[in-house]
Formats: structure tokens, C-alpha cells, sequence
């Protein structure tokens, strides 16, 4: 079974592979996943990369699709796959879909987990990390029973950078932009599955339920 799985930073991906390739039995790849894989093994895409990332910049659109091509090609995603962080773009997903027609597979569904931005905001931005330690806490979901002081060590709690709301409406903005139209994209090839979680009141199991009842999975 060939997926692509799609949502807005925390909608919860994440959570949803890992229950999803337990049930299904089939690899999660990400593109984080496939880049560290292409780069440990050394392959002449995965130096292509190497050297990107090490100067800090996006991986150009060839080199990450010439990475998925070598990661779908392998034995493992033959019977199936769950596809996370790639495409995020038209061409990209333009891309993908020559990738899959060159190795004979077909995509069995898009799945869409839509969130709410509030909701999205309440969870990114309530994370706190002990600058100590390094153990995570959130303040609505897991706080510190301690306060401000972490609880396994009493070092500072505190919100990271990237957790702030300016830079989480940021990215955020970038998802609409450049992901949100594969939404379109991939519902007029009849492929979309949109799961919904607008409040963010679903337990997560009762979403993964749901996946698999669309995907006539018992």
C-alpha cells in the first residue's frame, strides 16, 4: 500500500506513522530519513546533499528527488509506503509521480490530517525544554510539576526559538504557500483522504481508526 502522508506542522504526522506502518507493516520514509540513509552510505546523491545541508541551504529539488527515487527503488517499499515530508511542491509531486511510473507503482491515497491553526499554535508554542538536560515538557499538555525548574535534574525550563508563535505562524504561512496546493493537486486525481481534527478533541487512536477504515484496513 503506497501513501503519502500530509498536514500542517503539528497536526500530528508524526504520531499517526508510527502507529500507521504498524498496522500496515510498511516502511515510514521521510525525507529527513532518506537524506541521513543516502549520506551514511555515501551514495553520490547523498555527497550532493551532504554539501548542501553542511553550508546550511535547502537541498535543490534534484538532488532530494534523485534521493527519493534511490530510496523507492529499494526491496523494502515494493509491497508499500509511508511517504512524509515529500512532495511539498507541484513539481515535486510532479516528480514523484514519473518516480512511481518508472518503478510500476501507483499511489493508493493522499492522506490530508487537517488541525486547526488554533490548536496547531497551543501545541507548538506550549513546549518548553530543560536547557540542562534536554527533557521535554509542554504547559497545557505535560508541565513541569516543579514550575519553571525541570523535574529529573532542576535546570531552567524554557521555550525554544523555533517553538515561538512568530516563528510558528511563519511556518505555518510557508505550509500554505507551497504545500497546500498539492491538496488540490492530488483531490482532482481523485487520491485525497482528509481527516479531520479541527478542535483537536480526537484521541489518537480513534484517527488512526479512521485511516485505516478508509483504507479498508480491519
Amino acid at each position: 500500500m503506497k501513501i503519502i502522508l500530509m498536514g500542517p506542522p503539528g497536526a500530528g504526522k508524526g504520531t499517526q506513522a508510527e502507529y500507521l506502518i504498524e498496522a500496515l507493516n510498511i516502511p515510514h520514509i521521510s525525507t529527513g530519513d532518506m537524506f541521513r540513509k543516502a549520506v551514511k552510505e555515501g551514495t553520490a546523491l547523498g555527497i550532493e546533499a551532504k554539501r548542501y545541508m553542511d553550508a546550511g541551504q535547502l537541498v535543490p529539488d534534484e538532488v532530494t528527488i534523485g534521493i527519493v527515487r534511490e530510496r523507492l527503488s529499494e526491496a523494502d517499499c515494493q509491497a508499500g509506503f509511508l511517504l512524509d515530508g515529500f512532495p511539498r511542491t507541484i513539481p515535486q509531486a510532479d516528480a514523484l509521480g514519473q518516480i512511481l511510473e518508472d518503478l510500476g507503482m501507483k499511489l493508493k491515497q493522499v492522506i490530508n490530517i487537517e488541525v486547526g491553526q488554533e490548536v496547531i499554535l497551543k501545541r507548538l508554542t506550549g513546549r518548553r525544554v530543560c536547557r540542562d538536560c534536554g527533557a521535554i515538557y509542554h504547559l497545557h499538555y505535560n508541565p513541569s510539576k516543579t514550575g519553571e525548574k525541570c523535574e529529573l535534574c532542576s535546570g531552567e525550563i524554557y521555550q525554544r526559538d523555533d517553538d515561538s508563535e512568530a516563528t510558528v505562524l511563519n511556518r505555518l504561512a510557508v505550509y500554505e504557500e507551497q504545500t497546500s496546493p498539492l491538496i488540490e493537486y492530488y483531490d482532482a486525481q481523485g487520491l485525497l483522504l482528509n481527516i479531520y481534527n479541527l478542535e483537536g478533541e480526537k484521541e489518537i487512536e480513534e484517527i488512526t481508526r479512521e485511516i485505516l477504515a478508509a483504507l479498508g484496513v480491519k
